[in-house]
Order: structure tokens, then sequence, then C-alpha cells
């Protein structure tokens, strides 16, 4: 075969990849290797049985095309010659057989010779083989050609096991060359990917010039539009086959040679499974299992190979079609001619040797393996799940195929389910923290409007206030006790100083404040802010202090401010009584305050506006609304942190409020010169 393969027999189309690792685990020579989870055929390991086109639904996976080459043989001067396999009965069984070789004639082939006359040949050397052996040599049958590529690369050491016979397709190549003369080009036509391989092994080299896979001829076949009905009806070139059509269907090589698997004596056995073959070659070389003769397949038979048109047809189907096609032959063959032409062509050299192509790999320590395997998770046996996702038969397969190079961690499903969640739960946890950290701007954007706004009414309004004021006591000290006059001055007096306590609240809001943090005892805040809060005798106060070191970097007065705001919420909201419980905690980098009480809470609707400015809940005249966004201020000066968890339902669970308040134990280095802005 004179072109030449630069991707391989078989080779991947990249954009069709979508790593299902189907291929994986159909390829019994393990010779697809996954990168950045896209599957290519290694060349040097394929052994070309197609099972990876086969099973391929995206066609990814496809199989080097000869019908170029093949047109070009065709449009040359030397003679060309068609030798169809067997199976082709099983292909094109809507086509009447001398319609088939006219179409093929028609094409431009000057010859149509039936490779089941070759196989008829293989048949009789295989029975010569074992009648001339009783009793010894144990034999591999290698009318396979991708058992023969499995052996050579795989088992080496099984080389003179295998059979010196031609495959069927060679010894009909062979027999035309008898007849034709030595200048004739063929081309072998079967369903068959690995009869590529074998038309380019060296050993073989010129004896097939081109093989096309049906699917090829179909192709070619619609390029020229020929059809069946527009041909000539003309029969195969003899000599004929007879048996050797059966060669197609698992175990045929043996009814083809009159030879019988016994299941006691185990002289012969059949295997036609992509699964079992390997199994059984591996014991045949091991010696568990002896037999003087193995035909092996690397598929469901030749009726099932990867360049057989995917028509949806079973197994039992297409077997089918062969058995009548082999029946109708028979009935009209010439046996006298048959068996002649036998005996004449037997005559031939239907030998052929093998190369050794080792492909095996050494296999690392164990403790190699279990580091691989502990990359993806896996540290015991309970963790080797052996699902197969990844399409190796068991985890310990895949971590050897990751060694070798040839597979990929992120193939084990589990493994990547796990990161993916991994993956889930930390971008869930970032965009917690990335949305905490946006509604703490947008609120100190908030603040710092509403700071600006404050100060500069509490600028304009103070000094009115102040007159007002004044002359409202002044009226007052005028107005005798008792009347009227001195009762309404008493009114403007006292909403005035109200006024002016709004305003200094307004003010406080908005001035810019300065932290000093020094090393303080946290301890000790709780109990001086406990002396400013008027706490009444229906409300019970308890104290958790921090037992181990309880000091931290803080401005205490501001915190006291803030533990006093907090308690003067928790006691207005308890109007009936209750309990006040202030926790002091302590952690290697922070402390916090847990301020609880068990008051009517905070409804859900209002949850997001507590710190807000001028939002309060409190009758009117009771409240400003400036203490928790002063208090929220504070805390964040000190790269601290709020939170408040709240229930004002008592259908769910016992109504009040926690108020947690973090600082950090330690200043920052520019701590003293943190300042917030409203």
């Amino acid at each position: 075969m004179t072109n030449t393969i630069k991707e391989g027999t078989i080779f991947t189309i990249p954009e069709r990849c979508r790593k299902c690792y189907t291929c994986v685990r159909t390829c019994p020579a393990k010779a697809i290797r996954v990168i950045d989870g896209q599957a290519k055929v290694i060349n040097d390991r394929c052994i070309g049985c197609g099972n990876c086109v086969r099973v391929c639904s995206r066609k990814a996976k496809q199989v080097l095309d000869s019908t170029a080459y093949c047109r070009i043989l065709l449009a040359r001067e030397e003679p060309v010659a068609a030798i169809i396999a067997p199976s082709a009965a099983a292909e094109f069984h809507e086509i009447d057989r001398e319609q088939f070789v006219g179409m093929l004639l028609k094409l431009g082939f000057d010859r149509v010779n039936e490779v089941a006359f070759g196989a008829d040949l293989v048949a009789k050397k295989y029975r010569e083989l074992l009648h001339d052996n009783p009793s010894g040599k144990s034999s591999i049958a290698t009318t396979c050609p991708a058992i023969v590529n499995f052996v050579e690369r795989y088992h080496p050491d099984l080389i003179d096991s295998l059979s010196p016979i031609v495959s069927p397709m060679i010894a009909t190549a062979r027999v035309v060359r008898n007849i034709c003369g030595p200048d004739i080009k063929i081309v072998f036509i079967g369903p068959c990917t690995a009869k590529k391989c074998e038309g380019f092994d060296p050993d073989l080299d010129g004896e097939v010039n081109c093989v096309l896979t049906f699917v090829e001829l179909r192709q070619m076949f619609a390029e020229s539009n020929i059809k069946p009905d527009n041909v000539e009806k003309i029969d195969f070139a003899p000599p004929w086959g007879g048996t050797g059509s059966l060669f197609p269907v698992g175990g045929g090589l043996l009814q083809a040679a009159g030879i019988s698997e016994d299941l006691v004596s185990d002289d012969v056995i059949a295997i036609n499974d992509r699964l079992h073959f390997v199994e059984a070659l591996k014991s045949f070389e091991d010696g568990s299992l002896k037999t003087r003769l193995l035909e092996v397949l690397a598929c469901q038979g030749c009726i099932m190979g990867a360049g057989m048109s995917a028509d949806d047809a079973s197994q039992f189907s297409r077997r089918h079609r062969i058995g009548r096609y082999t029946r109708k032959r028979l009935d009209k063959m010439d046996l006298q001619r048959w068996h002649d032409d036998v005996e004449k062509f037997s005559k031939l050299d239907l030998t052929r040797r093998y190369r050794d192509k080792d492909q095996r790999q050494e296999n690392p320590d164990e403790e190699v393996i279990k580091m691989i395997m502990a990359e993806m998770g896996k540290f015991s046996r309970e963790d080797e799940l052996n699902c197969g996702a990844c399409g190796y038969d068991s985890c310990r397969e895949h971590a050897l195929a990751i060694f070798h190079n040839l597979a990929e961690s992120e193939m084990c499903l589990p493994y990547t389910i796990g990161e993916l969640e991994k993956a889930i739960g930390e971008l869930e946890h970032s965009n917690k923290k990335l949305s905490n950290i946006q509604e703490a701007l947008m609120h100190a954007e908030r603040l710092a409007s509403m700071g600006q706004l404050a100060a500069g009414i509490a600028h304009e309004i103070n000094n009115p206030l102040g007159v007002i004021l004044m002359y409202a006591h002044l009226m007052q000290d005028a107005c005798k006790e008792g009347t009227r006059e001195r009762d309404d001055a008493s009114v403007i007096a006292s909403q005035a100083d109200r006024c002016k306590k709004i305003v200094a609240g307004l003010l406080n809001f908005a001035r810019e404040n300065k932290v000093m943090k020094v090393p303080t005892d946290m301890n000790k805040l709780v109990e001086d802010a406990l002396k400013l809060v008027q706490i009444p005798y229906t409300i019970n106060t308890a104290i958790n202090r921090c037992s181990e070191n309880p000091v931290a970097e803080v401005d205490g007065d501001q915190v006291i401010q803030v533990l006093t705001n907090i308690m003067s919420n928790a006691i207005a909201a308890m109007e009936n009584g209750g309990s006040l419980d202030i926790s002091v905690i302590g952690t290697p980098d922070k402390i916090k305050y847990a301020i609880k009480d068990n008051g009517k809470g905070i409804p859900k609707e209002n949850m997001n506006r507590v710190f807000e400015p001028f939002f309060t809940t409190k009758q009117l005249g009771k409240g400003t609304g400036l203490g928790l966004a002063v208090t929220y201020g504070i805390v964040k000066m000190h790269s601290g942190d709020i939170k408040v968890e709240s229930n004002a339902d008592p259908a769910q669970e016992p109504t009040g409020t926690t108020f947690t308040v973090t600082f950090p134990r330690r200043a920052s280095k520019d701590a003293s010169s943190q300042q917030f802005i409203s």
C-alpha cells in the first residue's frame, strides 16, 4: 500500500469531542490519551479495531478516508481489481449480487473477486495446521488483523503462537496477482478498519494497494451517481467462494474449515467479544487457557465492524443475511470446479511473519498509585467506587493511566463533582461576603449623605433655637405662677429644649470623630455602661464576663456609647419587664459583645432599616432614630462588625432581639488616625 498515514488510521475531530469517555471505555488497547478533556488516539498503541468509531455518537472518531487515493488508482492505466469481503452480503443486502458487481465495474474497476475464496484457502490451511500437529503447539488464529496488532503490541511473548497464515484478504490478493500478473492494483473493500492497518503493514507491503470500508464505497457510489437499476448485471470473477462466506460470523472460520469446537476437549475455542478476547489472550499467555487453536475476533464478528453502515440492523439480523447468501451460493455452486480451484491455488505461499511492536508499560510502585488516588480523594478501599464513568473499569486502572499520561484526574466523575461542589461553596461564600460589603458600602454612603445634610441643618437651626429657648425662659420667669401665660411659656421652653437635643444629636451624628484606641478591659466597659443607663426594677440584668484576657485596643468612651445605645433600645422594647443578658466573648483575635433582650422584637420588614438614620419604631417624641446609626459608625471606625437577630412573632418562638458587636483585639497601624464621617 503506497499511500501514507499522517494522523493514523483513526483520528479525533477535536470540536466534536465532548468528554463522554465512551471511546476510552470501549478501547481494548487503551490507546486513547485524554489531554485537556480531548480524547486523542495514540497511533503506536492503536490496533485499529474501530470500537471507538462505532460507539462515538458525535462522530468525533473518524477513519482515514481512502476514497481519494482509490480514485487516483482507478484513473491510471494499470488494471485495478476489487476484492470484496464476504460481509458485503450483510451490508448490501438490498442489492442483487450481480447488480453489485456491475456497480463496481461501472465505478472503474476492471475485475471484482470474492474474498470468500481466499477464506476457503485459509480455512484449508487451518485444517492442515491442526491435522499436521495433532498433539502439540497451541496456536492463535490470525484472520483478524486487530488481534494480530494486539498480540504484537501487548503480548509480544505470544508472537510465536500466532498462526503463520495470511488473512483471507491477503490470500485473495495473491490469487488475483497469480491470475492477472504483478502489475494489477488491488483494492480491498470490507467492514473492518483494522484492514487499513494490515494494508500498511511493512511485512505485507504491496499486497493490497488500497483499503476501503463499505461506508466509503457507498460514498463513492453516491458521488458517481451509480445505482443498481442503471448497471449491467455481471457475476464475480472466478474463482468463486464456498463456505468461506461464513468467515464474517463468529466461529465462521471453524465451520469453513470443518473444525468443531469441542467443549469437552477444549481443543478449539472461538471468542468474538471486545472484552473477553483480552482476558482470553491473558489466560492463553499464563497457561490457564489450554487449547490447540484459539480463534479470537476483536468485535462481534466482521458483520459488526466499524466500516459497516449504521443501518440499525442487529447482529442476528446481519448473521441471518450471511447465512441466507451462503445457502444460495452453495445451492448453485459447481463443487468440482471449486475443489479444483482450491487445490490449484492452495499451492501458493500463504504464509506470513510478525514483528515485536511492544507497547507495554511498566507500572509504578504501590506508593505512587496511592498518591495519585489520594489526589482524587480516594484514601481507602471504600473510596474506590469503580463506577467506570472515567472510561476505566476501576479507580486503580484510572490511576495507572494517569501515571502513564493517558488520563487526567478530572475524568473521575465523583472527584469532579466534589471539586465542583467545593468551588460552588467557595463562590457562594465569596458572593455572600461581597453582598455584605456592598450593603455596608451602601449604608455608609447613606450615612455620609445624611450626615452632610444633618450638619447643615443643625448649624442653621442651632442659633435660632438658642434664642427661642432663652426668650421662652424669660417669658416663663416674667409670668406669675399658675397663670395660663406661664404654662404656655413652659410648653415653648420644653419643646425648644427638645429641639435643641435633636440638633445636638444631629451634630454628634455628623461630627468627624477620631478614634483613640488604647488597651481596655472590655468587661469593665459593660459595668460602666450599665451605670449610665436607667434600668427599671422590672428588668433583670446578667453579665457573662470574659474570663481570659478581656483586653482589646478600643476607644473606651465610644464603646460605652455603643453599649448604652443598644441597652437603651433593649430596655425600651421591654415595657412590661424582662431580662437583659450581656455576654463578653473572647477569641484569640476578637472580642464580642452579645446583648440579648426578650422584648417585643423587631418586625422582619424593619430589619434592613435598623441602622438607618432617623428610622425609629418608638412613639413620637420618644426617639430621634440616630442612636443605632451612630453605633454603626463607631463600630465601623474600630474595623469591627455589628449584627442583629430578632423575632417579633410570638407564634414562632419567644420574642426578643440579640445584637452582636465584634471588635478586633489589636488596632491596625493607622488606628490613631481612623475616622468616620457620616
